[in-house]
């Protein structure tokens, strides 16, 4: 009994003492994780460490990191020449946007009139956004500068060794590879699309537009281009609405449609009765293999009055006069949502085979023992380990029929377009978009429209997907 006890408070000893140790753990790894702060920098640096607020770099050139403090110095010298020769100005210019117009000047010299250079707002605009990403860029460098010159000094007085320059190189080919592998494609990703994003976005709160020749200097508006949108007693905002319905109808028929047609094809050809598989599969899957707008250009033309089809139809007295594929609103909208049937639905084929091919046989088994027939088993195991699979693609394919600016512009580009509108009636938001901004110039309504199709195409997005059985249950079929 006592070798019990003597046993039982060793344990509990050994037990406590490895608590001890794994707090003291985590409490040294904790510390680690948060000592080379700003804030640690300002309170417990010397008075190197504080410097360096102001001097970029200068922790690491006293405790001879030099390359690496010059670094650092150099990039604060560049930013402050950049300041004073140019960002304070655009910064300044920002709010206003420019006030200096274009004027007409006779030259009586060379007896010519000449123009005088006014403000460029979009040139304004632009540069003061670059102004204010790369004063978030200098930000960043300043708090990896500060930082780095603490970590110096703590190292130094605890004895521990500094990298040199050289090494800092090295280490880039070793435990901090990624930061080499993913500096290119960051530095791209903000370039070019964070920064532009970002200014189309503003452009939408500005007057930028053809209407009061609005193309050399604009001025900001607030919202009163979203309300313009939204507003269904003006014009665009009736427009607006009408291309919006089209386009969740379009992109909903186009989705639905190329799924249900798409996986009725794959369960027939992957039946173990249908011969020449791979003969049927190459069948369908030719259409990939041509050109998009070949393919679609073609049907253009043979869909046209005077095309094969309407001809053929007329010769052989099956029609008294040519269809109206593309002139008629209702004939136009069912025939894009045919065509791109034709086109997208071998996708889903090769989608829904590889998945046939991995539902576990033996489900199929113990259906058939059970007596299910076929509708039960396609509605119990099919169609449930499909739409689990296939949920997260379907959401990605209705995003990218929303934004199908390739089926519709080549096929009807729009039309038929009623007397005086900016959209045709087989026009959706991205097509939209690309006539008021490249045929209208108004490009301020071409930004709110982006960004209503985004905020439109987010929603659906994250509500349909956080309530699907794939997000719920990632694990259901595994």
């Amino acid at each position: 009994m006592k070798l019990f006890i003597r046993s039982a408070s060793w344990f509990f000893k050994i037990k406590e003492a490895r608590k001890v140790k794994k707090a003291g753990k985590k409490k040294r790894v904790s510390e680690f994780a948060t000592e080379y702060t700003l804030a640690n920098a300002a309170k417990k640096g010397d008075i190197v460490t504080k410097l360096s607020f102001l001097i970029m770099g200068l922790g690491n050139i006293v405790h001879k990191q030099v390359v690496k403090g010059l670094m650092f110095l150099g990039v604060e010298v560049l930013y402050i020449w950049f300041m004073v020769t140019s960002g304070f100005y655009n910064l300044s210019m920002l709010p206003s946007l420019g006030w200096r117009e274009q004027e007409k000047v006779w030259n009586e010299q060379k007896s010519v009139y000449e123009y005088t250079a006014g403000d460029q707002s979009l040139l304004l605009l632009l540069y003061g956004l670059a102004t204010i990403f790369i004063t978030v860029c200098f930000i960043a460098a300043w708090k990896e500068a500060v930082t780095s010159s603490y970590k110096s000094e703590v190292l130094a007085k605890n004895g521990k060794h500094l990298n040199t320059f050289k090494e800092d190189c090295k280490s880039l080919l070793d435990q901090n590879l990624y930061k080499l592998l993913m500096a290119a494609p960051l530095a791209g990703i903000l370039i070019f699309t964070v920064l532009p994003l970002i200014f189309m976005i503003t452009m939408a709160f500005t007057n930028y537009s053809k209407v009061k020749d609005h193309l050399t200097l604009f001025d900001w508006v607030g919202f009163a281009n979203f309300r313009k949108i939204l507003n269904f007693n003006d014009s665009i905002g009736k427009t607006f609405y009408s291309v919006l319905v089209w386009t969740i109808v379009w992109a909903l028929f186009a989705t639905a449609l190329n799924y249900i047609l798409g996986m009725i094809l794959a369960i027939v050809i992957n039946r173990k009765e249908t011969h020449a598989k791979s003969f049927w599969r190459f069948c369908f899957v030719l259409s990939i293999a041509v050109p998009q707008f070949v393919s679609l250009l073609i049907m253009r033309t043979m869909l046209q009055p005077t095309g094969i089809v309407n001809t053929l139809l007329l010769k052989y007295g099956l029609i008294d006069k040519a269809l109206p594929f593309f002139t008629s609103p209702m004939w136009a909208r069912v025939t894009v949502i045919v065509i791109n049937l034709w086109v997208g639905i071998p996708y889903t084929m090769l989608q829904v085979t590889g998945i046939l091919q991995n539902i576990p046989g033996e489900l199929y088994e113990a259906a058939k023992i059970d007596g299910a027939n076929a509708v039960q088993t396609f509605f119990k195991i099919t169609l449930p380990y499909m739409l689990f699979v296939m949920t997260p693609y379907l959401i990605t394919q209705f995003t990218g029929n929303v934004n199908n600016f390739n089926v519709i512009f080549l096929l009807s580009g729009g039309n038929p377009t009623p007397v005086e509108s900016t959209a045709g009636k087989t026009d959706l938001l991205v097509t939209w978009l690309y006539k008021l901004t490249i045929e209208k110039n108004y490009y301020n309504l071409g930004a709110v429209i982006g960004i209503m199709t985004f905020i439109v195409l987010a929603i659906v997005a994250l509500v349909t997907y956080r309530n699907t059985t794939s997000y719920k249950d990632e694990e259901g079929f595994m």
